[in-house]
């Protein structure tokens, strides 16, 4: 339903899968969220077809009747490019509004191949409420993919339980490896703690309930007050969403603004720039699909600490690749972080652990060589 220029996880992946796999022409269709951004481009090999009205300025993140307007509206849009040139196979990102819009056009088009990628991060909880009375139809979704890549274990397992009945491959998000080989003395970070003797813990994240940045949040005040006066230590959130004003008031009721810095929304290829800053990367998920945001910080050589929740469970060892924290436990988040402020070689130990896994299993090159092959099996039959 996203697309450029939104950039969460979902969307990169859709975005350099496409974009390394010359050969194949994809065809996007996805929601207008703004008004100003124009109803059709290229973007390499993919054209993008942009669905709605879209709006002037202001909350794009709700709106649920336009949603479900997309689903409608992104199903007749690929029936019409179809009658000129036919599809081989569709591809929808999630099983959501995009999921029901190639399930439309499945039910009429039985003999293409229809492929799901499962990118959810909401806990399946949430997933099920949301969907309420029209789970079975929702269900169909995976009933009626003839393929499905899941970036999790958990995933997988999530699609079993649903119905799924078609082959089902683990197939995770990467990381563009070249983007953290940024010299440390061309990075032009623009932030009130560039100073080295402080310690930058950063998070990158949309500011949503699921995230658990007011975990976060709450875990530096505690950290504040278990620590001297005299701290070393700053809070570097990167990232916008419908929580940061309900943070930043947060950060103000807990006596830590001056500890604490919102960037906002911040360019996808900016990001590298602030991790390869940072001396700690945190981010407390109440449920998460599999986690970029890690892999990305592991790809820049820091160490992180998360939740045992979702995919994260795929590459975060406790004590190898990554420190492990209980949901909501702000206070042993604090701990965790003083750990790893005093303890100079187990940073360094996790740190290197975890840019070793990021570098040998989720380079974008052999994510891209593995869904190649789903793509070439899927239009060839």
């Amino acid at each position: 339903m996203a697309y450029q220029p939104f950039v969460g996880g979902a969307e990169i992946a859709a975005s350099e899968i496409a974009s390394r796999l010359p050969r194949f022409r994809f065809s996007c269709f996805t929601r207008r969220f703004d008004a100003s951004w124009p109803r059709e481009e290229f973007s390499g090999s993919v054209q993008i077809f942009r669905i709605g009205r879209g709006r002037k300025a202001g909350n794009y993140y709700g709106q649920p009747f336009a949603k479900i307007l997309y689903a409608f509206k992104a199903w007749r849009a690929a029936e019409k490019l179809h009658q000129k040139e036919p599809f081989q196979a569709i591809w929808a990102i999630m099983a959501s509004y995009a999921g029901f819009a190639a399930l439309f056009f499945k039910l009429r088009h039985p003999k293409v191949k229809f492929l799901l990628t499962l990118q959810e991060g909401d806990s399946e909880e949430h997933i099920l409420k949301r969907v309420g009375i029209f789970r079975p139809f929702w269900r169909m979704i995976f009933k009626k993919a003839d393929y499905i890549q899941a970036i999790s274990s958990y995933l997988m397992e999530f699609a079993k339980r649903h119905g799924a009945a078609c082959p089902i491959q683990v197939v995770p998000n990467g990381v563009d490896l070249q983007k953290f080989q940024i010299p440390k003395s061309k990075l032009q970070i623009n932030s009130k703690f560039q100073n080295p003797n402080v310690k930058t813990i950063i998070t990158t994240s949309r500011l949503v309930y699921k995230n658990g940045v007011d975990v976060l949040t709450r875990a530096i005040a505690e950290l504040k007050r278990i620590r001297p006066p005299t701290s070393d230590f700053r809070l570097l959130i990167v990232g916008g969403g419908p929580e940061e004003q309900k943070l930043k008031q947060l950060a103000k009721d807990l006596d830590i603004k001056d500890e604490v810095e919102f960037l906002g929304q911040v360019p996808a290829d900016r990001v590298p720039e602030y991790l390869l800053n940072a001396d700690i990367f945190v981010r407390a998920s109440r449920s998460e699909g599999l986690g970029s945001s890690f892999l990305e910080a592991m790809a820049a050589g820091l160490p992180v600490i998360g939740t045992p929740v979702g995919g994260i469970v795929d590459f975060l060892k406790d004590g190898e690749t990554g420190l492990l924290i209980p949901v909501d436990d702000y206070k042993n988040l604090a701990e965790k972080i003083s750990i790893l402020i005093k303890d100079e070689k187990l940073k360094e130990k996790i740190a290197r652990q975890g840019k070793d896994l990021a570098i040998k299993r989720f380079s974008w090159d052999s994510v891209v060589s593995e869904m190649e092959k789903i793509f070439t099996k899927l239009c060839a039959s």
